[in-house]
């Protein structure tokens, strides 16, 4: 069964174009039709964290505690869904495509299913840390091999 879905409204597609130790590239999501620039690892979840507060889902478990009183907007307008999952799934990146699904914000991190669209492979994280070492480890994997010119006496 293939694992090229969504199936939830925070779901994003990062399209991975660079690899240098950090991803770079770009992503999106359903609720805005130009691509997102992703220039590092950082880039990527304030991104992804700003679209998980703007949709308040999934809902932070832990939040910013204040001393006074602090009004916030509970009346936003909602979010408007501008892409259908079909447009995003079009998109890949040069060296690789994850769809990440965050099902929860709890212990100040993030838990939820990763997808590598590329070898069809669907596996569960249980913090951002996590995450990300599934899709440095993908990119190494993937990412072509610059071999290193080392000096020869024999040259």
């Amino acid at each position: 069964m293939s694992q090229k879905y969504l199936g939830m409204p925070n779901a994003v597609v990062l399209c991975v174009d660079n690899f240098k130790n950090e991803v770079s590239g770009r992503m999106y999501h359903l609720y805005q039709k130009e691509q997102v620039r992703i220039r590092d690892q950082a880039d990527l979840l304030e991104s992804m964290e700003a679209l998980f507060d703007e949709l308040r889902f999934p809902f932070p478990a832990n939040s910013e505690r204040h001393f006074i009183k602090v009004e916030e907007n509970y009346e936003r307008e909602r979010m408007e869904k501008v892409m259908k999952d079909e447009e995003i799934l079009e998109q890949h990146g040069d060296l690789g495509t994850f769809i990440i699904r965050v099902q929860h914000r709890q212990n100040s991190s993030w838990q939820g299913r990763i997808t590598w669209v590329e070898e069809d492979k669907t596996l569960s994280f249980r913090s951002v840390w996590e995450m990300m070492k599934l899709i440095d480890e993908a990119m190494e994997l993937a990412a072509p091999k610059e071999e290193e010119k080392v000096p020869s006496w024999n040259e």
